[in-house]
C-alpha cells in the first residue's frame, strides 16, 4: 500500500495485479476436482483465446493492395 492511498484503491490494484498472473483462476480451479476431459476442454479454450490475441498483433496479416485489384 503506497502512502496516502485509500484502502479501496490499493485493493483494486491488488486484484488486478492478481488477475494478470492468473493466480485467483489457479485457485478456483484447484478447489474442486477436474477430470481429464474437462481439463483438455480448459486448455482448448485458453489456447484460443492466446492465438487470438496473438492473431491480432501479428504482422504477416493479409492486406489488400488497391493497385492490383484494380487490374
Amino acid at each position: 500500500m503506497k502512502k496516502g492511498e485509500p484502502v479501496d484503491r490499493a485493493l483494486k490494484r491488488l486484484k488486478t495485479k492478481l488477475d494478470a498472473e492468473g493466480i485467483l483462476e489457479e485457485i478456483r480451479r484447484r478447489r474442486a476436482f477436474e477430470t481429464p476431459s474437462d481439463r483438455f476442454k480448459r486448455k482448448l479454450r485458453t489456447a484460443s483465446k492466446r492465438n487470438k490475441i496473438r492473431w491480432r498483433f501479428s504482422t504477416d496479416k493479409p492486406t489488400l493492395i488497391l493497385d492490383e485489384a484494380a487490374d
